[in-house]
């Protein structure tokens, strides 16, 4: 679907709709467990990369901290290699269609659906009655922000499978109440290796950017001797290194380290361990650290390029709201005439 001055998308194996939060401080985890992912899923399906600034807002942001924010993902997803010419990058806000079809869906979602999903729960915390609307009814804009493209396919990780699942049940609920099949049911598109990347303190949590420490993470903003201090401090155990993916029970930092070493090198998990017996940690840690600012030196130099010209970055997400919007208007009539809203005339 072209538009004036815009590339069209790719006709492939599918549509891809995928997002990420502009909170800042994109680290290792965003780059192994999502970025690099949709790099390699650009080659074979029609993408939309989109920056869900709206979700953001569910908990509170600061508005200076947000427009940098947003500006730095994207900047760090096309130093990573997003091709925002073959598919299209964009700001959720800037595609107004997202919000109007989450609206439609509040009225097709059940609150019993809604009252399963348990990432409200973990983020609300014990304090539920004072989070956001927004927070509770997020998963049905995720939904909009799917089901507006007609995307046949999601990247998703074990955090979100729950969410995806809701989204089906709105497409088909729509489609059955309305007896017209609109929309397609998303399939999941499970990630690879390193898909679900911890925290350097501490095996069992999930590496991110809200940790206190900031020891925790690899910041894709890192320097070689940041990565290098944080490798180094990384916490580990007194065992010698696994030989065997057996031998990762019970030594959850460990295993993380080895993940990550065998995601940056993009290699099997026996293969990564052959390599790597008989060495100390000490040792490991040190081709850990070199292999990271391998791939991620360049990623930060051209993020820092990017970040001194916001007017480029500008300029590429605007292009790609140009092209998402072309295919979620056309998608918004439909549901809007389904629905029997008056046209506007």
């Amino acid at each position: 679907m072209s538009t004036s001055g815009s590339t069209p998308l790719r006709p492939l194996a599918g549509r891809i709709l995928s997002g990420i939060q502009p909170t800042g401080n994109l680290h290792l985890g965003n780059y192994l467990g999502a970025i690099r992912n949709w790099v390699a899923l650009q080659k074979d399906f029609e993408c939309l990369f989109c920056i869900v600034d709206l979700h953001a807002i569910t908990v509170w942001q600061d508005p200076k901290d947000l427009i940098r924010n947003t500006r730095e993902v994207a900047a760090g997803m096309i130093a990573a290699g997003v091709d925002p010419v073959a598919n299209a990058l964009f700001v959720q806000s800037h595609v107004p269609a997202h919000a109007q079809l989450a609206w439609v869906f509040n009225c097709v979602a059940r609150l019993g659906w809604l009252n399963r999903m348990t990432q409200f729960k973990d983020k609300a915390g014990k304090n539920r009655e004072n989070a956001s609307v927004g927070l509770y009814v997020y998963p049905n804009l995720m939904a909009a922000d799917i089901l507006v493209y007609k995307a046949t396919h999601v990247p998703v990780g074990e955090d979100q499978k729950q969410h995806l699942e809701l989204a089906r049940d709105i497409a088909q609920k729509f489609n059955i109440d309305f007896g017209k099949t609109v929309f397609p049911l998303p399939e999941p598109v499970i990630r690879g290796p390193g898909m679900r990347v911890m925290s350097l303190r501490d095996g069992l949590k999930k590496m991110s950017k809200s940790e206190e420490s900031d020891y925790s993470r690899i910041n894709m903003t890192d320097d070689r001797d940041a990565i290098a201090l944080k490798f180094q401090k990384a916490k580990t155990d007194p065992l010698p290194l696994p030989t065997t993916p057996a031998e990762f029970e019970d030594r959850p930092e460990a295993a993380n380290l080895i993940n990550i070493y065998a995601a940056l090198t993009d290699r099997a998990l026996p293969e990564v361990l052959a390599e790597i017996t008989g060495l100390q940690f000490s040792a490991f840690k040190t081709k850990l650290t070199e292999t990271a600012v391998a791939v991620l030196g360049p990623i930060n130099a051209e993020m820092k390029r990017l970040m001194n010209d916001p007017t480029e970055i500008d300029r590429v997400l605007a292009r790609g709201a140009e092209k998402a919007n072309a295919i979620a208007n056309d998608v918004l009539k439909e549901v809007y005439e389904v629905v029997g809203f008056l046209p506007r005339h």
